[in-house]
């Protein structure tokens, strides 16, 4: 069973967040998701409070097959200004590990340099946080080891694009229909 580790900060969007761990589960994908908050309540841009699985100084992601950035504000700019996260991610990016993020959150990545001379995508009027990427308007694009998407409204295509990644596509294809989605 593939394992993945999402990070979720305050001001975080619900709906990319929760969308891609509902969607992950139903294909049995272990989903841990972190609060990079120092307490388990994290609390989305909308305020809807969620409780992670763990809190980030917990978790050990050596048995991860992929960490997820939600985006969202201030969630985004959040993440981006955890260290201890940014250090996780240049390690983890180093090592060749699966790295997705979506809206704002490609940003971090961005910001890191971890998109030099890869295609990727991101909420409208962040491009400028993508330093060094061949962006695109693509929904949801893969480039190596690293999956970008645009927001709210591509959140169930990242997620089947994950699914595809992590498990197969067949998989993803199957959750697409009982989900009832593109139908």
């Amino acid at each position: 069973m593939a394992k993945v580790y999402m990070f979720l900060a305050d001001g975080f969007e619900e709906v990319e967040g929760l969308t891609v761990v509902d969607l992950l589960r139903r294909a049995e994908i272990e989903v841990v998701m972190t609060s990079i908050m120092g307490r388990q309540e994290v609390t989305g841009t909308n305020g809807i409070t969620v409780k992670a699985d763990r809190l980030f100084e917990d978790v050990n992601v050596s048995d991860a097959d992929m960490l997820v950035l939600p985006g969202g504000q201030p969630g985004t700019t959040n993440l981006g200004a955890h260290k201890p996260l940014a250090e996780l991610l240049l390690k983890w990016n180093s090592e060749g590990g699966r790295l997705a993020a979506i809206c704002a959150a490609p940003t971090v990545f961005g910001g890191l340099g971890l998109l030099k001379g890869k295609k990727a995508t991101c909420y409208p009027g962040c491009e400028g946080g993508l330093d060094g990427a061949h962006t695109t308007e693509e929904r949801v694009v893969t480039d190596g080891n690293i999956t970008t998407s645009r927001g709210v409204g591509t959140a169930i295509a990242f997620g089947l694009e994950l699914i595809a990644i992590l498990v197969n596509k067949e998989t993803a294809d199957k959750i697409k229909t009982s989900i009832v989605y593109g139908h």
